[in-house]
């Protein structure tokens, strides 16, 4: 029996009660789903900033409706305080997953990027010291490596920032230590890569790659690549990203804490090589794509390379990745399929 399948067994026979802030986005409702059919006790933040209400209903769906009746919804903001006292009040856990993601998004607005990512972050961190929840985890970014050329990328060598948002993942790993130096409030963050899969926006200019050109293939639209397409990313299927948070969440081990993991496979994929993948995945769903990509530049802020190293997460969280691109690509979209064909 893997780490996570005894903790989630264990949460299965001794429930909890968690705050999921960002619940109505990508990861937040994907952690909703999981702990609800856990049968947690769960309460949800969002402001609708970048989340949406069709992620709620979906997960509603999904879970039965004594599941569902474990579930209470706070329409607040991170930027206001007592909207984070609200939430967290009675939590044992804590997942922080509210932010304004992308860093195209950061550089067209870096003073929203600044107040929901910094000034908000800092907010939950009071707001969870203050309730004295049993643990915080929160949302942190491989954008934090910056221009650090290393390659895999290890948790502890760090670069310059390229983007305001780097910036702002940045400063929340450091009011993270300071607040466990200063407070003895420990929390882990999780350095996410390219995450992907269900319930992830292919709408809008700062939608992910893996989303944004799968809508296109399915509407026969053209898939523009930045560069020359051998830009690589560590590819991370959604589920994997779940079991991190719920083992960094839960984690007994006083080691694990006040620390930040690489949650990732390990691997890397080019633009090129996805775009390939994509277009097999939906052509086993019965969606044909016969055009070619179209090349543009490559985009402000963005690195060349991307891969982690997990081998920190796996010996300190029991992390263990379940799916690799192609198997996560494969689960994904029967979804993707099914929610934009129409």
């Amino acid at each position: 029996m893997t780490q996570y399948e005894q903790t989630t067994q264990e949460l299965a026979n001794n429930p909890k009660h968690w705050l999921i802030t960002g619940v109505a986005g990508f990861i937040g409702s994907n952690l909703l789903e999981t702990l609800l059919k856990l049968d947690q006790t769960v309460v949800g933040l969002d402001n609708f900033a970048t989340g949406h209400q069709k992620n709620l209903d979906e997960v509603q769906s999904l879970v039965s409706a004594e599941q569902w009746q474990r579930f209470r919804f706070i329409e607040g903001d991170i930027r206001k305080v007592d909207d984070c006292y609200k939430a967290c009040e009675g939590a044992d856990y804590v997942l922080h997953q509210a932010a304004l993601g992308s860093v195209p998004r950061s550089l067209a607005d870096p003073i929203a990027t600044n107040e929901t990512n910094i000034s908000g972050f800092l907010n939950m961190l009071v707001a969870a010291r203050d309730a004295e929840v049993s643990s915080f985890t929160y949302a942190a970014s491989s954008s934090t490596y910056g221009d650090h050329p290393a390659l895999p990328k290890v948790e502890d060598a760090i670069g310059k920032p390229l983007s305001p948002y780097a910036v702002t993942k940045y400063v929340n790993e450091l009011y993270a230590e300071v607040f466990a130096r200063s407070y003895g409030f420990k929390s882990v963050g999780l350095r996410y890569f390219n995450v992907f899969g269900r319930r992830q926006d292919p709408d809008g200019a700062y939608a992910a790659v893996i989303p944004k050109w799968t809508a296109a293939m399915i509407a026969n639209d053209d898939v523009y690549i930045n560069g020359d397409g051998e830009t690589s990313r560590d590819f991370c299927y959604i589920d994997n990203t779940v079991q991190a948070n719920i083992l960094a969440a839960t984690s007994t081990n006083t080691d694990a804490k006040n620390q930040v993991y690489n949650v990732a496979v390990g691997d890397r994929t080019t633009l090129n090589d996805l775009f390939n993948a994509i277009k097999s995945a939906l052509a086993e769903n019965d969606v044909k794509y016969d055009k070619e990509p179209v090349y543009r530049d490559f985009r402000e802020g963005d690195v060349r390379h991307s891969q982690a190293d997990v081998t920190k997460a796996k010996n300190l969280l029991g992390y263990k990745p379940q799916f690799d691109i192609s198997q996560g690509i494969d689960k994904a979209m029967p979804w993707y399929v099914k929610s934009l064909a129409n």
